[in-house]
């Protein structure tokens, strides 16, 4: 996700989430875009307008009536000298001036004003979005044409607060900044795919399961990337703590059958990419009842069955999609299982990756991958797991447009 070049203007309202709004600057930097900020009064409670500048390298603009900022409209300007406005976080009090074309402060001026794409993150109170007025705003805006990435599901700030209401972390909120810069072509345009994500639960009884230490991240950002290129992309999770990725459908499943199920009724599509860390064992017969432990007795025993091969069987469906990529997670010898994996699969590439303790690998941030398919092995440095994505997702499309 490049962003050489693209002038964002970055409006924080006022919010426990404006904290955020730093660490968005930086990622967006960090990819080539300039960052032009506005904060609203209430936004300047919560982080100070020395903190914004020094991270985007220039003004910070806080006043509707500043002399020096408004002697050539500056307000206009601000709303048209931009390639994407991105509100983060967007707090009820400003979606409602947005939705009444209230445009008492800066903020509120400046998104009356522009003529650009505007991108909003939400974040407030659960009970706050769930509101009957909010509702209707939030409908309003989106009538109007205005982006939407969450808000999204968790814990909030207050204590013993969870719901739907948190402000998309910085990294979603690039991804969807992304796609709504990339007039560019898009090379998937018009294909289908399927990913699988995360891990899956199998359960022993109704309060403890067999599963792993996958966090997802890697499934989802590949999703993500797809869909930035074009894709319609059905995602079939395992249970996570991660949001679900923009501009993709996704499915949320916990046991292997499940996600064999919600596969292959999405057959055909023309890519699959399967990552998810599906548990290859299950207990045969799972308890009805938590079991107990029984003084002086030795625990009972667990009868494992087989959990279905998702990638074998999409590999060699006979709905099988143009391009099967799998995963395989290795602790040894990661080309060798990797080469055999592809041939015993039916796939047309493997991501190897040693995800060995000591790596990280396995409910990190970073991924370090071995490319295996019949041309041969191609290695990647360590990278972050939505460059991964990226770059994986260009390999998909240039593998289908046959290069």
């Amino acid at each position: 996700m490049e962003f050489s070049g693209k002038r964002i203007l970055l409006i924080i309202s006022g919010g426990i989430a404006a904290y955020k709004s730093l660490d968005l600057i930086r990622r967006l930097r960090e990819r080539g875009a300039s960052v032009r900020p506005v904060m609203t009064a209430a936004a300047q409670e919560f982080i100070t307008p020395l903190a914004v500048g020094a991270l985007s390298a220039g003004h910070v603009y806080v006043d509707l009536f500043s002399r020096e900022d408004e002697q050539d409209v500056g307000h206009i300007r601000l709303a048209r000298d931009a390639d994407l406005v991105i509100v983060a976080p967007a707090s009820a009090d400003l979606m409602a001036k947005m939705a009444h074309g209230l445009a008492d402060d800066l903020a509120s001026a400046v998104l009356l004003a522009t003529d650009r794409p505007v991108l909003i993150a939400p974040a407030m109170n659960p009970k706050m979005w769930a509101a009957p007025a909010t509702k209707r705003n939030a409908a309003t805006l989106a009538g109007d044409g205005i982006h939407f990435i969450g808000p999204m599901a968790g814990e909030m700030a207050e204590s013993n607060e969870a719901g739907t209401g948190r402000m998309a972390e910085p990294l979603e909120i690039v991804a969807a900044a992304a796609g709504l810069l990339d007039g560019g072509p898009k090379p998937l345009a018009g294909k289908t795919a399927v990913v699988t994500s995360g891990p899956t639960h199998e359960p022993i009884d109704p309060v403890r399961y067999i599963a792993n230490r996958s966090s997802g991240r890697q499934g989802h950002a590949i999703a993500a990337a797809l869909a930035r290129l074009g894709a319609d992309v059905t995602l079939v999770s395992g249970p996570v703590t991660i949001p679900d990725p923009a501009g993709v459908e996704t499915v949320h499943v916990e046991r292997a059958e499940e996600m064999l199920e919600a596969v292959v009724s999405r057959l055909p599509v023309d890519i699959a990419v399967m990552v998810a860390a599906v548990a290859d064992w299950r207990v045969a017969a799972s308890a009805g009842q938590k079991i107990k432990k029984q003084p002086g007795e030795a625990p009972p025993p667990l009868v494992l069955a087989e959990n279905p091969d998702i990638l074998k069987t999409v590999g060699h469906h006979r709905k099988r999609p143009k391009l099967v990529v799998g995963f395989a997670a290795e602790t040894q010898d990661v080309e060798k299982n990797g080469r055999a994996k592809l041939e015993r699969k039916g796939a047309d590439m493997i991501v190897a990756n040693d995800v060995s303790p000591e790596t990280g690998i396995m409910g990190g941030t970073r991924n370090r991958v071995k490319i295996i398919s019949a041309k041969g092995v191609e290695e990647w440095p360590d990278l972050g797991k939505e460059e991964v994505a990226d770059r994986l997702a260009g390999l998909v499309a240039n593998r289908l447009a046959g290069t």
